[in-house]
C-alpha cells in the first residue's frame, strides 16, 4: 500500500523486469489493439470508396467481392463476425432466461484480465511472503499504467472511438470493465501490503500514522463506490445524481492516488488529467459553436444561447421536438444531447434524431418517462390544448434549448447490396432515417448512368443498395402515425424510381401486438400494396371477404393471424390475452408472413370497452357512417392519426410479433452481394436478431466457398 519510495527503475531479480518497463509493455499491447482497430477502420472506408466508385462505373454486384485480397478479408470479418457476435442464453428457470454477453466483448475484457495479472505476477511468487512487497510495488505501478485508458474510454471525443470509428457510447462498457478490472488491481496491490503488515500486526498503525497509506485506502475507497454506483441498478434508479457524484468522486480518487505515488509515476495522473481536460475542452468548443448565435448566424437562434424548439404531444405519452434551421450537419442514425433548461433545469439526455438533413431540420420523438422526459410531454399537452388559465396564456410557444452532439456513427449503408431494419416501437427513429437516407441517395443518381467525367468517388451520391427490407414492431396503430408521411413518400419515392426504370425495391411490414381494433370480428377487408421485384410497376392486390370498418377515406388496413394453435404460421402455443385499457395483446409469433397476410384473421380477444365492441359488432351488418369517427374518437383513437394511417394502408400491418430468422434469411436469399442488418429496439429483439445472424452466417458458411455473402450487423441499443 506504501508507494512513497521509487521502485521503478529497480530489478527485483535476475531477470525480473522493472516496473517501469512493464508499465511500457502494458500500452505497447493496448496501443497494437487500437492500431489493429484503425486497420480495420482504414480498410472499411477504403471499401466504401471502392464499391461507391464501382456502382457509379455500372459494375454489376459492387458489394460483392472478387479478387483474392478482398475475398481473404472477407472470409476473415466473417469468421470474426459469427465468433464476436455470438451470445448463450442461459436459462435461469422456467420462465427466466439470461442471454449472456457477445463473446467479442467477454473476449475483450478477458484479455485485459490476463495481461494486466500476468503483467502483476510475472516471475514473481506470490506463496513466497518475501516477494510480497515486490509483488506489492508492481501492481501499484500497472494500476497507475492503466488509468490513461480508463479517462480515454470514458470521453465522448476521445482518441480511440477517433482511430477505431466508433461512438463513445459502444466504448462505454469497456470503460466501465477496465475500471472493475482497475479496481481487482488496486485491491491485490493493498492485500499483499497488508498481507505483509498483518505478520507483525502493523496494519492499525499504518493506517493511522503513515500518510501515504492513508491516501492509498482513501482512493481504494473511493474506487469501491465508484464501482459500485455505476452498477446498472444504481445509474438507472436516478442517472442525473449518478453523473453529478461519479464527476465529484472521479476527481477524489485522481487527487488522493495523486498524493499516494512517487513523484515518478505522478506522470500517469497527469497525462489522465490532460486526457479527460481535452475532452471537456473539445466538446466545450463543439456545444458553444452551434449554440452561439453569433457564432453560427442562424435566425431561427434565441437571443442568447441554443434553439427554438418546438414541442408537440403525440400517441402513447410521446413528445415530437422540433428544431428548425439546426446550427450543424449529421448523419442518419446519429443522436444528440438536448437540455431544454427552462423545463427540466441542469438536465441533459441523449435523443436520436428522426430526420435526415434533407429535411432542413432537427426532429425528435421521445417517450415520457420521468424526469425531463415527463416534463417535456406535459408542457407539450398543455401547447396543444386550450388554455386553461391565465398562466398557459403566457407560455411560450417555442422553448430554448441546447444541443450537444451529434454523436454516434455506423458504416453508410448505401454500400451494401441489402440492407434489413429492423425495430421496436421508438427504435425506429433510428432506423427509418437510414432507410430514408438510402432511398434520397437513390433519388440523387442518374438513372443508368455513372459519373460525369471529372467527378470523384467521394461526391457521388448514389447507392450500392438495391433492395431494402424494413420491419417495425409497435404496441398500437397509433404509433404508426408517428412515421406515417415518410412512409408514405417512401413508397412514393420508389415507385418514382421503378418507373424510370430502377431495380430497387423497398418491403415493409408493420407488426402490431396491441391494440384496441384487434380483437373484433373474424376476419376485416386487406389490401395489400407492395413493390414487387419482378415488376416495374406498383401491384396493387384487393382482396374482399367481409364489410369493414370504413372511415371518411377507406378502410384502415390490418392484417393479422389467428391465434389458434394449429395454424401452421403461428408459433406453438401462442396465445392472445387482453391488456390495459381493454387492448387485445396479441403474443405469437408469425412464422409465415406471406401465408399470415393470405389468411387475413386476427385475434379473438373479445375484450374492450363497450364502445368498441359496438363498433365492431356494427361493422359486421352495416356500412358504418361519419359518426362511427366521433365512435372511436371516444376510445382515444385520434381522427388525424387514423387519417395518416389510412394514406399509407398499402403496408400489410400483422398482429403479433415477428421471426427475425426467416425474415432475414430471406433477405440473404436474394443478395448479390454484403447485406447490412441495422436493429434497434428492446433488448430481447436485439438478442433475437443477433442470435439469428450469427446462425444463418454459420449455416449458409458465409464466404467460406458457397457464394453466401457477408453480412454485417448493427445494433443500436443506448444504455445508461
Amino acid at each position: 500500500m506504501s508507494m512513497g519510495h521509487s521502485m521503478g527503475g529497480m530489478s527485483m531479480g535476475d531477470g525480473v523486469p522493472s516496473p517501469s518497463y512493464l508499465q511500457k509493455l502494458y500500452w505497447a499491447f493496448i496501443g497494437t489493439a487500437i492500431g489493429c482497430a484503425t486497420l480495420v477502420n482504414v480498410y472499411n472506408k477504403t471499401l466504401y470508396r471502392q464499391r461507391i466508385s464501382a456502382a457509379s462505373r455500372n459494375v454489376p454486384c459492387p458489394a460483392k467481392p472478387r479478387a483474392v485480397l478482398p475475398s481473404t478479408v472477407a472470409t476473415i470479418f466473417a469468421i470474426a463476425r459469427e465468433f464476436a457476435c455470438a451470445t448463450y442464453p442461459l436459462p435461469l428457470s422456467k420462465r427466466l432466461r439470461w442471454t449472456s454477453p457477445t463473446l467479442g466483448r467477454v473476449s475483450a475484457v478477458l484479455a485485459e484480465l490476463v495481461l494486466v495479472l500476468v503483467l502483476c505476477f510475472y516471475k514473481l511468487n506470490p506463496n513466497d511472503q518475501w516477494q510480497w512487497e515486490d509483488i506489492g510495488y508492481r501492481t501499484g505501478y500497472i494500476a497507475a499504467a492503466q488509468l490513461p485508458l480508463v479517462v480515454l474510454l470514458a470521453g465522448k471525443r476521445n482518441i480511440i472511438g477517433c482511430l477505431s470509428g466508433t461512438s463513445y457510447e459502444r466504448l462505454n462498457w469497456l470503460h466501465r470493465w477496465v475500471s472493475r478490472i482497475l479496481f481487482l488491481n488496486v485491491t491485490i496491490h493493498m492485500g499483499f501490503w497488508f498481507v505483509g503488515w498483518a505478520r507483525y500486526d502493523y496494519i492499525k498503525m499504518k493506517l493511522t500514522t503513515d500518510a501515504i497509506t492513508q491516501r492509498g485506502f482513501a482512493a481504494w475507497c473511493i474506487l469501491l463506490w465508484i464501482v459500485l454506483s455505476s452498477l446498472a441498478p444504481a445509474r438507472r434508479w436516478n442517472y442525473e445524481f449518478f453523473v453529478v457524484q461519479h464527476i465529484i468522486t472521479f476527481v477524489g480518487f485522481f487527487a488522493a492516488v495523486y498524493l499516494h505515488l512517487p513523484a515518478e509515476v505522478k506522470i500517469w495522473v497527469w497525462l489522465s488529467i490532460g486526457l479527460f481536460l481535452l475532452d471537456r475542452l473539445l466538446r466545450a468548443l463543439a456545444t458553444l459553436l452551434i449554440n452561439v448565435p453569433l457564432l453560427n448566424r442562424r435566425k431561427t437562434a434565441s437571443k442568447v444561447l441554443g434553439s427554438w424548439a418546438t414541442f408537440e404531444s403525440l400517441s402513447e405519452s410521446t413528445t415530437r421536438i422540433t428544431i428548425e434551421n439546426p446550427p450543424f450537419r449529421w448523419k442518419a442514425g446519429q443522436h444528440v444531447f438536448l437540455s431544454c433548461h427552462g423545463l427540466a433545469p441542469l438536465q441533459a439526455h441523449p435523443f436520436t434524431i428522426a430526420s435526415i438533413p434533407a429535411d432542413k431540420k432537427l426532429e425528435f420523438l421521445v417517450k415520457s418517462k420521468s424526469g425531463s422526459t415527463k416534463r417535456f410531454f406535459q408542457h407539450a399537452e398543455k401547447m396543444q390544448g386550450l388554455p386553461q388559465t391565465s398562466a398557459d396564456l403566457r407560455q411560450p410557444h417555442q422553448r430554448s434549448v441546447i444541443l450537444e452532439g451529434p454523436y454516434g456513427r455506423i458504416r453508410p449503408l448505401r454500400q451494401f447490396d441489402s440492407v434489413f431494419l429492423i425495430a421496436g416501437s421508438s427504435g425506429a427513429t433510428f432506423t427509418i432515417p437510414l432507410m430514408r437516407d438510402v432511398v434520397s441517395n437513390w433519388m440523387e443518381q442518374p438513372p443508368g448512368r455513372g459519373l460525369a467525367s471529372g467527378t470523384s468517388a467521394s461526391k457521388y451520391n448514389g447507392a450500392v443498395t438495391r433492395y431494402i427490407r424494413f420491419i417495425w414492431v409497435i404496441k398500437s396503430r397509433s404509433q404508426y402515425a408517428w412515421f406515417a408521411s415518410h412512409l408514405k413518400r417512401i413508397r412514393a419515392d420508389v415507385q418514382e424510381m421503378r418507373d424510370a426504370s430502377y431495380e430497387v425495391e423497398v418491403e415493409m411490414s408493420i407488426y402490431i401486438t396491441c391494440d384496441e381494433m384487434l380483437g373484433g370480428g373474424d376476419e376485416i377487408a386487406e389490401r395489400r400494396t407492395s413493390v414487387d421485384p419482378m415488376h416495374s410497376s406498383m401491384e396493387q392486390v384487393t382482396t374482399t371477404q367481409s364489410p369493414s370498418i370504413e372511415f371518411e377515406k377507406g378502410a384502415i388496413d390490418l392484417v393479422s393471424v389467428s391465434s389458434v394453435a394449429s395454424n401452421s404460421d403461428i408459433q406453438d402455443g401462442a396465445v392472445a390475452s387482453c391488456g390495459p385499457n381493454g387492448t387485445c395483446c396479441c403474443m405469437q409469433t408469425i412464422e409465415d408472413e406471406g401465408r399470415a397476410i393470405e389468411s387475413g384473421r386476427q385475434c379473438h380477444c373479445h375484450c374492450g370497452t363497450d364502445e368498441i365492441q359496438a363498433i365492431n359488432a356494427q361493422a359486421v351488418v352495416t356500412e358504418p357512417s361519419i359518426s362511427k369517427v366521433e365512435d372511436v374518437s371516444e376510445v382515444n383513437t385520434d381522427k388525424k392519426e387514423i387519417d395518416l394511417l389510412l394514406e399509407t394502408s398499402a403496408i400489410p400491418m400483422l398482429s403479433g410479433r415477428p421471426k427475425p430468422r426467416k425474415l432475414i434469411r430471406e433477405m440473404l436469399e436474394q443478395a448479390l452481394g454484403e447485406s447490412a442488418i441495422a436493429v434497434c429496439g428492446p433488448q430481447g429483439l436485439i438478442d433475437d436478431v443477433r442470435r439469428s445472424v450469427v446462425a444463418l452466417s454459420d449455416e449458409r458458411a458465409v464466404h467460406k466457398g458457397t457464394g453466401a455473402q457477408g453480412i454485417y450487423l448493427h445494433a443500436e441499443s443506448f444504455e445508461y
